[in-house]
């Protein structure tokens, strides 16, 4: 069975900075940074410029590890010291919904399991203990 799992690290708004620190100190290598005014816009939830900037999703590489990193979403809590989280990234979505109620049981659902724009099936759990955990079956990457 083929699993990965990485550390996600969770700022509020000064994600691109932390992303550029590290990537200097631990000579690592932006792979991407994308925005929440990245995605498509939803008329439910319009985003301001500056919650536009903010980071969504990013990654560096750091040697053969991968690093990656987001700001809260504008209007999410933001609690320092429960800043880093564990990205898994099963093959498969039979995977991804074992693992995900397994951490569930006795834990919070804090976004259930759906579709995303970047996957086919994304969804984040804290387990009981109060570890928070970040479910993400792999999409499609797009071509540039």
């Amino acid at each position: 069975m083929s699993i990965r799992l990485n550390p996600y690290l969770i700022f509020d708004g000064n994600a691109r900075e932390a992303i550029h620190f590290y990537e200097k100190a631990l000579g690592g290598q932006v792979m991407g940074i994308m925005t929440f005014g990245d995605m498509p816009e939803d008329p439910d939830h319009p985003l301001t410029d500056d919650m536009k900037g903010r980071v969504m999703h990013a990654q560096l590489k750091v040697g053969d590890a991968d690093l990656m990193f987001s700001d809260t979403y504008p209007g999410m809590p933001y609690q320092p010291g429960d800043t880093v989280q564990i990205a898994i990234h099963p093959k498969d979505e039979a995977r991804a919904r074992e693992i995900f109620a397994a951490l569930a049981d006795g834990g919070q659902v804090v976004l259930p399991l759906q579709k995303t724009d970047w996957s086919p099936l994304y969804g984040i759990v804290k387990d009981k203990f109060g570890v928070t955990f970040q479910v993400n079956v792999p999409g499609e990457q797009p071509q540039e």
